[in-house]
């Protein structure tokens, strides 16, 4: 959990539940110390509280907690991301639940475009980067190391049916950004153009942005999507107006 360098107690904070749900890795990553741990620490400064929960199904526990979510990756660890939140909220009173948004790129932007459909009452704002949306469009090397096979029912919908999130797009209820690389030959940008699609379809409200000449990282483009994302939580879950086109000047040592 990283707050705010002056929390104070008394108030209450909106909160950004970074997510990267497995099941290879999980959001935490290395367990070494990290000060900042990307630009956690840095969101946390403009009024929030960012909290990263690895769930049921990431590894270095026991088999059968990495096996929690065989053959369901729809479920994105996301019971574990509000049961946390939740607890959190209870030992720490400036947590508002009622002001709750979340943000993940590849994984972590499938896990954060599926809150936003099967949890829009719980989560109100979400930046969902790069996700692999439809694993029956993403490599077959992951989806069926984690998945299974495709199979059909009697019914003739397969197993992967339900793990689509332009399935629920219709659900949408809060503010959402969609971003992706034109050039991404990890997750290809047509997995994003399937939940723009299911949005336009159901006449939902969404945001767009599109890194022509980028891959699966953002690459020099990133500090932009950072400022985006940034400007985003400040604009929908702080309720405050971001200075306008904010220059952020990495320096390197």
């Amino acid at each position: 959990m990283f707050t705010p360098s002056n929390l104070d107690k008394t108030k209450k904070y909106p909160v950004v539940n970074y997510i990267y749900p497995g099941p290879q890795g999980g959001g935490v990553g290395s367990r070494s110390f990290s000060a900042a741990r990307s630009d956690h620490q840095a969101v946390a400064e403009l009024g929030f509280i960012v909290v990263v929960i690895d769930g049921t199904c990431n590894p270095g526990r026991s088999k059968s907690f990495h096996d929690a979510c065989y053959g369901n990756m729809a479920d994105n660890t996301l019971e574990d991301q509000i049961a946390g939140l939740k607890q959190l909220a209870v030992k720490h009173p400036f947590i508002d639940l009622e002001k709750v948004g979340m943000w993940g790129h590849s994984g972590g932007g499938y896990a954060t475009a599926a809150a936003m459909f099967r949890y829009p009452d719980f989560y109100k704002v979400g930046i969902s980067e790069s996700g692999n949306h439809d694993n029956r469009n993403y490599e077959d090397d992951w989806g069926e190391r984690y998945i299974g096979l495709m199979v059909n029912d009697a019914q003739g919908k397969s197993n992967y049916e339900d793990q689509a999130n332009q399935n629920f797009a219709a659900n949408l209820k809060g503010k959402l950004l969609l971003a992706h690389g034109g050039m991404d030959d990890n997750v290809p940008p047509y997995n994003t153009y399937l939940v723009v699609d299911a949005l336009v379809k159901a006449n939902k409200d969404f945001d767009l942005v599109v890194f022509p000449n980028a891959r699966h990282g953002f690459g020099a483009d990133g500090t932009y999507m950072m400022r985006r994302r940034w400007d985003y939580f400040v604009k929908h879950l702080l309720g405050l107006e971001p200075p306008v086109e904010f220059k952020i000047n990495p320096s390197f040592p």
